[in-house]
């Protein structure tokens, strides 16, 4: 239908946008504290590489070859992998404040870029969860009908004798 491809290219695009914005803001961390040791880093350099196979999948989606909707699982895997670098990343600091407090978030500073890498990560979790169920309820319902015009074609029902 396409009306579900449209909305699965929206979403590919959305993940990718996402993504993208939390491997930037992710990455000038790591830069910026490339000379500290890697087991302060561990949990930014596990949202790095949630956030580089988000790019890589979305990218890889988005070929117009690759719209037959069986990948959802990846995205379901996806889905979990940001949720799980999310929940790493908002528990982390407290010297920012709570990451729900959004006042000042516009000043450009440190805590500014780590909030809004956790508010991207959470929107891009959510796209991912939003692509994994469309691609499971369209395979779903492709195989649920094709199973069910091939079954009943030329057989009695188990309740007629003649």
């Amino acid at each position: 239908m396409i009306l579900t491809d449209i909305l699965s290219l929206c979403l590919r695009i959305g993940e990718l946008a996402f993504t993208c914005v939390v491997a930037g803001l992710n990455g000038e961390y790591l830069h910026n504290t490339r000379h500290s040791s890697a087991g302060s880093r561990k949990r930014f350099i596990y949202v790095e590489v949630i956030a580089a196979l988000g790019i890589l999948f979305s990218l890889l989606f988005l070929l117009p070859f690759m719209t037959s909707f069986m990948h959802w699982p990846v995205d379901l895997f996806l889905f979990i992998g940001t949720m799980v670098a999310f929940g790493l990343l908002a528990h982390y600091d407290k010297q920012c404040g709570s990451v729900w407090n959004w006042h000042g978030i516009t000043h450009g500073g440190a805590c500014d870029k780590f909030k809004a890498t956790i508010a991207f990560l959470f929107l891009a979790s959510i796209f991912f969860l939003a692509s994994a169920i469309l691609g499971w309820w369209v395979s779903r319902r492709r195989t649920r009908t094709a199973h069910v015009d091939s079954a009943h074609h030329g057989r009695r029902k188990w309740y007629r004798r003649y």
